[in-house]
């Protein structure tokens, strides 16, 4: 079973309001492995190597169906653990935005959010269920037991083991 652990209050709050569809800047997701022996206990984690603090929502397959989760709040150069415990799901989706910029990390497996916290179930009919439409990042984790997402505001992306 896949844990969540909780999230601090709604990224759009900590941002002033700033709307989901303002433009902004896209910058790259980049994989990034786990460096210390210290550091492999297994979870998902995402880490802000950018300036600004960052909102971040997460999607995966679970018995219920698809689920999407956020926001959790990621200061500038730090890390945040979205999923604690044993990856049980191959294939993991993230969605992210800068609080200060308005850039975006996107992709293209549509999900839906909220504007404040959330966890919603199904990916279809957003709009008419009261959400937002986002695209999802998709990281193929390979059944590793963990995984780690360094998001950056250079474009690209490097793959490395968990």
């Amino acid at each position: 079973m896949v844990r969540i652990v909780p999230k601090i209050q709604s990224f759009f709050a900590a941002s002033k309001g700033r709307h989901l569809f303002h433009a902004g800047i896209v910058a790259g997701f980049c994989l990034a492995p786990l460096f210390a022996a210290s550091d492999a206990r297994a979870d998902f984690r995402v880490c802000n190597g950018t300036q600004n603090l960052v909102g971040v929502a997460i999607g995966y397959r679970a018995a219920e169906g698809w689920i999407s989760e956020g926001w959790w709040q990621v200061p500038a150069s730090t890390c945040a653990t979205l999923i604690e415990g044993e990856l049980q799901s191959r294939y993991y989706y993230l969605y992210a935005e800068d609080a200060a910029r308005g850039g975006r990390w996107t992709g293209e497996i549509n999900m839906c959010v909220a504007e404040n916290e959330f966890k919603i179930t199904g990916v279809e009919e957003c709009f008419s269920r009261g959400y937002q439409r986002m695209g999802f990042k998709e990281y193929d984790t390979g059944r590793q037991g963990s995984w780690m997402v360094q998001l950056s505001d250079t474009p690209g992306a490097q793959e490395g083991q968990n």
